[in-house]
């Protein structure tokens, strides 16, 4: 058995992008080789900043031989044919075919042995075009070559069974060898197996695991916080993105100018992270930020890093020196005074400026403040405030920090808390872990901003695709869902669509799109978007489904409860009996119908019911829909689904005694009437019809 070692040695990948590569390079070899019949027995891919590779052990060293048959003509077939089918076999006569026979009679077999070729040759005809057909989110071309990669590919390292697997790609020649460290080790290294790869990759000042540099990076972070009673703020993602950067990582903790602690924490925290990748650092007495930070270098200075970190002290100091100056200046112009420049800031080519939506979102928050709970005056000054923040020095430096310096903004001006929560919230939640807005004011402009978007959008015939939505749009309705159900609000979606897009029409914005098309079609977006925020919770797909198809399910509280009815309804005995008893009543309808060319819904006559079975199954009904009613009315949907479930008996029994299509032409009809019944109380419930199994 052999072991196969590869790696693509380039310039920098970007952080982002190592892992998916280094995966997408093990699927894809992997495969490649299961199709050419090499099996083996583990595969492990590995990334750095400037190499990604994959390491297969257990390969035979050559491919297994294959039989394969061809079934050819019938014997006596025209010359022609049999002559094309020993051509497409590579045969030269008859002879060398087998003859079988089946029920239509004998027929030619070619069995074609295909000896196996060495595992070498299939990997040197595999690499080039898994390379040149590799995925990039980004790629670039260099010099005179055609091969487009992520940035410049320098080498690349193949061996199998130690020795070097020979091809080229764009000019550059498989070898044995790497490269290490850019600066402490920049010399090739001879590598022809993983454990020397590793050993000296090691020895050249390389951690190839990307496990392992994070766990260096967060041992030496943490011993330097530790030492001086301080607390590192963790930070997966940015642990993350910091591993991709290094590959000799040595965690180092600097120091900034204490003044700076002044300007709020979520500004130092994004100049740090966001831009210059360093973590934060608290006091763990006070849970406040220290005037410290954690920045992980690629080099081992001789210094022990002083150099490397004035230089790093430099920086950051410079970055929040500007931050200040921003947060001061900030200050001196009220939110209200900026609203008027929202002007200069395009929202949408048909939907006017952002000042034109913040008009909107104020006239439309009044339909919602009341039902959440919100002071009117409250949300409607929070909605005009809301984007003012979008025009200050502060967020244009950090666009990630809008809303939040908007609430610190309305802070310094002495507003009130729930409305500073509510400019800050307004963004809210945008996605699935985000936190969810809970006080009133928070909630209404949130509903209002968010809605008014899609409404917007929709009417301008602007949607999501499958592979698009460059405007959030999902997200959009996801934070609406979210709101709604998270804080129990009973509000009618379509009303508050026909309500914002009469506003957006009046005001001159929008599209040619009408109400009629708007409206349902918002809500079946809804509808997807629901699905899959309670998948999940574990409901499924199919339940969603069968409630959002009876006639006006906009109120999302009352959808979601049904579904979970109806999905504790289905577990039961009573609930798979009845869904069986069900369809099996629509395809008799269905079957009829279509034969009869006319629907079967008329009211079943009594006086035409021989059968026990068909009377009970009549008032069985007749006090099921009463029942439902009556449950429905309160919105006890456990109760509508407990009423249904006493139809299961009188449904089975009907099916073992009674025959459907009687001899009788008017017992025949009302039997089928009778099935419809069946069809139309189940139906008050949710449709059946869109419920698997």
């Amino acid at each position: 058995m052999a072991d196969l070692l590869l790696e693509l040695f380039s310039e920098e990948i970007p952080a982002r992008m190592q892992v998916d590569a280094a995966r997408q390079l093990q699927d894809t070899i992997t495969k490649r080789l299961k199709e050419a019949g090499i099996a083996f027995d583990a595969a492990e891919s590995f990334s750095t900043p400037r190499r990604i590779g994959i390491f297969i052990s257990g390969l035979p060293k050559e491919q297994p031989d294959v039989s394969e048959e061809r079934k050819g003509p019938r014997v006596g077939a025209p010359e022609k044919a049999v002559e094309g089918f020993l051509r497409a076999a590579g045969l030269d006569s008859l002879d060398q075919c087998e003859t079988r026979e089946d029920k239509k009679g004998a027929f030619y077999v070619a069995v074609i042995e295909k000896k196996g070729g060495k595992t070498a040759d299939v990997i040197a005809e595999m690499v080039p075009e898994v390379v040149r057909g590799f995925h990039w989110p980004k790629s670039m071309r260099w010099g005179t070559g055609t091969l487009r990669w992520v940035r410049p590919l320098h080498s690349i390292l193949c061996t199998l069974d130690a020795k070097v697997v020979p091809f080229e790609v764009d000019g550059i020649e498989a070898g044995e060898v790497t490269f290490g460290h850019r600066f402490h080790a920049p010399d090739a290294i001879k590598a022809p197996t993983f454990d020397k790869y590793k050993e000296r990759l090691r020895e050249a000042r390389v951690v190839l695991s990307r496990t392992e540099r994070k766990d260096i990076i967060w041992r030496e972070a943490t011993h330097f916080t530790e030492s001086s009673n301080l607390e590192i703020e963790r930070d997966d993602a940015l642990l993350e993105e910091v591993a991709g950067l290094v590959e000799w990582p040595m965690a180092l903790m600097g120091k900034f100018d204490e003044a700076y602690l002044e300007v709020p924490e979520e500004v130092l925290i994004t100049a740090m992270r966001s831009h210059q990748k360093y973590f934060a650092v608290r006091d763990p007495k006070t849970a406040k930020l220290a005037n410290k930070f954690i920045f992980v270098s690629n080099l081992e200075a001789d210094d022990g890093g002083k150099a490397i970190i004035a230089g790093n002290e430099r920086v950051l100091n410079a970055r929040l020196s500007d931050a200040k100056f921003f947060w001061d200046q900030d200050r001196k112009v009220k939110l209200e005074d900026r609203i008027e420049k929202l002007n200069d800031i395009v929202f949408y080519e048909g939907l006017g400026s952002v000042y034109d939506k913040v008009q909107r979102v104020i006239d439309f928050q009044k339909h919602i403040a009341p039902g959440v709970g919100a002071e009117s005056s409250d949300a409607e000054l929070a909605a005009k405030l809301a984007k003012a923040d979008l025009v200050t020095d502060m967020v244009f430096e950090f666009p990630e920090l809008q809303g939040i310096m908007g609430r610190y903004y309305a802070l310094e001006e002495g507003l009130d808390g729930g409305i500073a929560n509510a400019i800050r919230d307004h963004y809210a939640p945008q996605g699935p872990n985000d936190m969810c807005p809970a006080e009133p004011v928070s909630i209404s402009v949130a509903l209002a901003d968010k809605i008014d978007t899609l409404v917007g959008f929709w009417s301008c015939d602007e949607r999501p695709t499958g592979s698009r939505d460059p405007y959030a749009l999902r997200r959009a309705a996801l934070g609406v869902i979210r709101l709604v159900l998270e804080n129990d609000l009973r509000i009618h979606l379509l009303h508050l669509f026909s309500v914002q897009l009469g506003k957006t029409t009046d005001a001159g914005f929008g599209g040619a799109a009408d109400n009629l098309t708007v409206g349902p079609d918002l809500l079946s977006f809804f509808a997807d978007r629901l699905k899959v925020y309670l998948r999940d919770k574990g409901a499924r797909h199919d339940l969603i489904d069968a409630v959002f198809a009876l006639p006006k399910q906009d109120d999302l509280v009352a959808i979601v409860a049904r579904v979970e009815a109806l999905g504790e309804f289905l577990d039961t005995e009573d609930g798979q009996n009845l869904l069986a008893g069900y369809k099996r009543a629509v395809n008799i309808l269905r079957i009829e119908e279509k034969k009869d060319k006319k629907s079967y819904d008329g009211k079943p006559v009594k006086k035409l019911m021989s059968e026990d079975a068909e009377k009970v199954l009549a008032d069985a009904i007749a006090e099921a829909d009463k029942a439902v009613a009556a449950a429905l009315k309160t919105e006890d949907f456990k109760g509508a689904m407990a009423a249904v479930a006493k139809l299961r008996a009188p449904v089975d029994k009907f099916f073992d005694d009674v025959t459907v299509n009687a001899d009788k032409k008017d017992v025949r009809v009302n039997r089928l009437n009778l099935l419809n019944q069946i069809r139309a109380s189940l139906e008050g419930v949710a449709d059946f019809s869109k419920i698997e199994g």
